[in-house]
């Protein structure tokens, strides 16, 4: 550890300042509750990042000064007292350097959309049946992570295959911070296994595509209703008492981008249609945030998007029981705990290693101009 290097970096607390200046502005507010939310976020981060540096200067003092008395104390235990304190000292500061960069690196990297439900759309890809009973296994994945997490699924649309997985599968995931933890699950997903239909034990290769769009409200999309037209029909399905009698199924086609979406989950017209309205907006959302990302010359623009539409982002591997994601190119080996939702380790590790690289691309970038 270079402690000159880490005094240098810390030697002053602009956090300070920050939170100083934060606070004279909300006592002058009034009225906007969206300023009010803003500067209450702001707030809270430069108090939590003034804070943390405030605790490694402080760190930082004892550690030179136990170094001092190692080097200047002739009492045998009073020094090996010293060589004890600056081991733990050193294992702190380096914790609360890696908390400071992180809390940096979030920050930077954090998004408008982080706080919003999202549509959660899983196609299954190559590999036929045993693709429509991966994308199956992925959607149970994320409904049952969901769960841990107190946020609700609504189905939206669905097409069963003949093996009984899924074809394609749409839902509606509501809750806190749904699209933060969810973002960096878009891509083609992979699997590697031998199917319950393979006699011969060979090991198949299936893909299945995920995305992750976040939520639009009415204020984020306005929809003319001229621009839309909406077809009622009734669902299909099994047959017998799994077909409805009435036309509850929805279809909105978007005129102006040509856009079409479906909805027959419920026996009742009017839920299909703002299920199928709120997947409209979020796919017309998506495509408002895509002709803004390509607009703006910038490298994390450029990285956020090539992160979350990258293909084949990770390989579940069964006969290893390895799950690899490609963009962080790390490991984790618990497949059947991974798909049943044990899923935070995975998001939370893929969210830092990509922000870590987004980071660290930024600053070279920033280097060379």
């Amino acid at each position: 550890m270079d402690i000159a290097t880490l005094e240098k970096k810390y030697s002053k607390n602009t956090a300070q300042k920050e939170v100083d200046a934060l606070q004279k502005k909300l006592t002058k507010l009034q009225g906007n509750s969206e300023d009010l939310s803003k500067l209450s976020k702001d707030l809270a981060y430069f108090s939590d990042l003034a804070r943390n540096i405030s605790e490694i200067q402080r760190k930082i003092k004892s550690l030179k000064d136990a170094k001092y008395m190692v080097e200047n104390e002739s009492d045998h235990e009073i020094k090996e007292l010293a060589i004890e304190e600056i081991e733990t000292l050193e294992s702190e500061i380096e914790s609360l350097d890696q908390e400071i960069q992180s809390m940096k690196i979030a920050r930077r990297f954090s998004s408008e959309d982080d706080s919003k439900s999202v549509i959660l759309e899983i196609r299954a890809g190559a590999g036929g049946d045993e693709a429509s009973l991966f994308a199956s296994d992925l959607f149970r994945m994320y409904n049952n992570y969901a769960s841990t997490k107190d946020w609700e699924v609504q189905l939206v649309e669905s097409s069963i295959s003949e093996s009984g997985g899924y074809k394609e599968v749409v839902a509606i995931i509501k809750g806190k911070d749904v699209f933060k933890d969810l973002k960096y699950e878009s891509g083609v997903h992979r699997v590697q296994r031998v199917p319950v239909t393979e006699s011969s034990g060979r090991i198949h290769t299936s893909t299945a595509s995920v995305a992750v769009l976040p939520e639009a409200k009415e204020v984020d999309i306005q929809i003319n209703p001229e621009d839309i037209k909406i077809d009622v029909m009734r669902a299909s399905g099994a047959g017998g008492q799994c077909v409805n009698k009435t036309d509850s199924a929805v279809r909105i086609t978007h005129l102006p981008t040509g856009i079409v979406v479906s909805c027959q989950e419920t026996k009742f017209q009017a839920q299909n249609r703002e299920k199928a309205m709120a997947l409209l907006r979020a796919r017309l959302y998506e495509k408002k945030r895509q002709e803004e990302s390509t607009k703006r010359d910038s490298l994390r623009s450029d990285m956020i998007g090539s992160a979350m539409r990258a293909e084949k982002i990770r390989t579940y591997n069964f006969p290893q029981n390895r799950i690899t994601d490609h963009r962080i190119k790390k490991s984790w080996f618990n497949i059947e705990a991974v798909l049943n939702g044990d899923l935070e380790e995975i998001i939370n590790d893929v969210r830092e290693g990509i922000m870590t690289q987004l980071l660290q691309e930024t600053e070279k970038s920033e280097r060379k101009s």
